[in-house]
């Protein structure tokens, strides 16, 4: 049975898949962002955890008062857990790609990624 973040990925929105086209390029600076990533109880839109960023992708059903309160819960949660969160309103990501994009390289300007943590390797004895 394929999970909430899994079923997120296989459907992303037209927004979201702007935003993965726009963070791919900070790859080659040695930021990695990963799609629909869980998060204790809430599944980010993307997450990129060695920067401690988080970013949201938001559409009209976020947009009401109680949707507001939610966020509001989940961006303390977060924090908490020393991420920092980005939103954008899916009109943003599609009538201001440059404007996006500048604010998430200004974050990772401010912000040195940490190393990314690789398992360590086995090494055969004979």
């Amino acid at each position: 049975m394929p999970t909430i973040a899994q079923k997120l990925r296989a459907h992303p929105t037209v927004a979201e898949r702007r935003l993965w086209n726009l963070i791919r390029h900070f790859r080659t600076n040695g930021y990695h962002f990963r799609k629909q990533v869980a998060l204790g109880p809430y599944v980010a839109d993307f997450a990129c955890l060695h920067a401690n960023l988080v970013i949201e992708v938001d559409g009209d059903t976020h947009f009401t008062n109680a949707a507001a309160r939610r966020d509001t819960v989940r961006d303390s949660y977060l924090h908490a857990r020393g991420l920092s969160v980005l939103r954008f309103t899916n009109d943003d990501v599609k009538t201001n790609p440059d404007g996006v994009y500048t604010v998430i390289a200004n974050y990772l300007a401010a912000h040195e990624a940490r190393p990314r943590l690789r398992a360590p390797t086995s090494e055969k004895t004979t």
